[in-house]
C-alpha cells in the first residue's frame, strides 16, 4: 500500500509539471529566449521524457548550415557578417547550438527553481549564449526573480528564438544597438501562473544590466542599464483572431573618458558634427535611451495562420565617430551622440498547409535622424558613413519538412540613402540570398 502511495505521488508530481509548461506553451506565439524551453513544438513528450530519463533535466538544440551568395565580392552584411574579400558565396554554420534546462520543484509540488545553459558552436568558435536561474514565488505565484547571462527584455524581434523566427536573421538596428542580445544582469518578473488570473494576459519585466552586453569580458564603469517591458500576452478579439504587443523602454549611459562630444548642429553652410569641449564633461553619463513598441495581429485558418508584426523603436545612442554600435571598451577617443529610429514589420502566410509559409519583411535604421541624404558628406563635413540610413525588403519561402527539419529560402534587397560621401552617392550591391536547412532536437 505504501509503494501505491509512493507511485501515486511521483506520478502526481509529474503531470503538476507537465500541466505548468504546456500552459507556458499554449500562451506564447513562438519561443522567447527567457522562456522555459526552447521549443513548443515538443514540449509535453519532452517533459515526460525528461522525468523519465533524465531526472528533471531537459536537453534541446538546433543547427543551421545554409549557403549565401551576395552579389559582389566582400560585400558588407548583417546577414551572417560580412563576406571575404574575394568571395561572394560561402557555406557556413550560422548557428550551432545546445541547451540544457533544469526544474527543481519544492515540497508543495510547486515549480521554485529554474536553470538554463545554452552555448553555441560553429566553425567560428564555442561561446555561451545563455547561463542563467530563476527563482519562482510560490505564494500568489505572480513573481519570478532572475539573474545570470540572458536576454535582455527590450522589444519583441531581439527575444524571439533564433530557432523560431521566420527570418534568417534579425533586422540591423537590433543587430547593432542590442548585440547578441544577452547581457549580465537581474530582473524581476510579473507573470501570473493561474489560467483563471485576472491579468494572466499581462507580462512585465524590468531590470538591470551592465551594458556591454556579451561584447567585452567585464563591465568597465559603473553605470547600469535600466531595462523594462509590458506586454500583453495573444489575447483572442474572437475564436480566430489573436492580439499581442509591448512597450518597451531602456536607459542606460557610458562614463564619459574624454572632454569632447559630438552632437548635430547646423552653422552658415549647413549641418556638421559640432564638439562641446567643456571639461565637466570627463566623469559624467553620456546618454542610450531607447523606447520601443511593438503590436501582433494573428488570425488562424483552416490551412495554417496569416500574421502582420509591427514594432518601433527611437531614441538617442552614444557612440564613436566610426559606429553607432555600444563601446566594448572605454572610449580613448570623442563621443558621438546621435538621435535614432528604426522599425520591423512582417507579413507572414501559411500557404496550402501549415507547413509552407511565405513570408515578406521590411525594416530600417537610421542612426542619426537629423541628417539625410546629400546632406552626409556635403562640402566634405564630418558626417561620415555611419550616419547613413539602411533599409531591407526580405522575401522568402519556409518549407517545414517535419518537426525535427525546416528548410527556408531568402533573399534581402538592401538599399541605402544616397549621399554626397565617395561610394555612397549611389545604392550599393549589397543584396544577399540565403538558402537554409535548420535542424532541431
Amino acid at each position: 500500500m505504501l509503494f501505491v502511495r509512493l507511485l501515486l505521488f511521483s506520478v502526481f508530481r509529474k503531470v503538476i509539471v507537465v500541466l505548468f509548461f504546456l500552459n507556458i506553451a499554449n500562451t506564447l506565439h513562438a519561443q522567447f529566449l527567457t522562456d522555459m524551453m526552447d521549443t513548443t513544438t515538443s514540449v509535453g513528450k519532452g517533459i515526460l521524457q525528461m522525468y523519465k530519463k533524465f531526472d528533471r533535466i531537459y536537453f534541446t538544440g538546433y543547427l543551421q548550415p545554409q549557403f549565401q551568395v551576395a552579389q559582389e565580392k566582400g560585400t558588407r552584411s548583417w546577414n551572417g557578417g560580412d563576406f571575404a574579400t574575394h568571395a561572394n558565396s560561402r557555406f557556413m554554420l550560422r548557428r550551432g547550438r545546445v541547451r540544457l534546462d533544469y526544474v527543481r520543484m519544492n515540497n508543495n509540488d510547486q515549480i521554485s527553481i529554474y536553470f538554463v545553459f545554452q552555448f553555441d558552436g560553429t566553425e567560428r568558435g564555442v561561446v555561451i549564449r545563455d547561463f542563467w536561474g530563476r527563482i519562482f514565488e510560490n505564494k500568489w505565484k505572480v513573481f519570478q526573480f532572475t539573474t545570470g547571462m540572458f536576454a535582455r527584455p527590450f522589444g519583441y524581434e531581439v527575444n524571439m528564438s533564433s530557432a523560431d523566427r521566420e527570418s534568417p536573421e534579425r533586422g540591423r538596428m537590433s543587430q547593432i544597438l542590442m548585440r547578441n542580445e544577452r547581457d549580465l544582469g537581474a530582473m524581476v518578473s510579473f507573470e501570473p501562473r493561474f489560467s483563471d488570473h485576472p491579468l494572466r494576459h499581462l507580462k512585465v519585466d524590468i531590470g538591470l544590466f551592465n551594458g556591454q552586453g556579451l561584447t567585452a569580458n567585464a563591465e568597465y564603469d559603473s553605470y547600469k542599464d535600466l531595462i523594462a517591458r509590458t506586454s500583453l500576452k495573444p489575447y483572442p478579439l474572437n475564436k480566430k483572431l489573436f492580439i499581442s504587443g509591448g512597450l518597451s523602454y531602456f536607459n542606460g549611459g557610458l562614463f564619459q573618458n574624454t572632454k569632447y562630444t559630438y552632437a548635430i548642429n547646423q552653422d552658415l553652410n549647413g549641418k556638421l558634427f559640432m564638439v562641446d569641449s567643456t571639461a565637466e564633461n570627463v566623469g559624467r553619463k553620456a546618454p542610450r535611451k531607447y523606447y520601443g513598441a511593438d503590436m501582433q495581429l494573428k488570425w488562424k485558418h483552416s490551412y495554417g495562420n496569416t500574421e502582420l508584426r509591427a514594432e518601433y523603436w527611437r531614441g538617442r545612442q552614444t557612440s564613436s565617430a566610426g559606429t553607432s554600435e555600444t563601446p566594448t571598451a572605454l572610449l580613448q577617443e570623442p563621443y558621438y551622440v546621435r538621435k535614432f529610429d528604426g522599425a520591423f514589420i512582417y507579413l507572414l502566410q501559411n500557404i496550402a498547409s501549415s507547413r509552407h509559409q511565405l513570408g515578406i519583411k521590411y525594416d530600417w535604421y537610421d542612426p542619426n535622424t537629423q541628417v539625410k541624404g546629400e546632406e552626409i558628406g556635403k562640402d566634405g563635413n564630418n558626417i561620415n558613413a555611419t550616419n547613413i540610413k539602411y533599409s531591407t525588403l526580405n522575401v522568402g519561402y519556409n518549407f517545414v519538412v517535419n518537426e525535427n527539419v525546416r528548410l527556408m529560402l531568402w533573399y534581402e534587397f538592401v538599399k541605402n540613402e544616397k549621399t554626397s560621401l565617395a561610394g555612397y552617392t549611389s545604392d550599393l550591391k549589397d543584396n544577399v540570398f540565403t538558402t537554409r536547412l535548420q535542424f532541431r532536437f
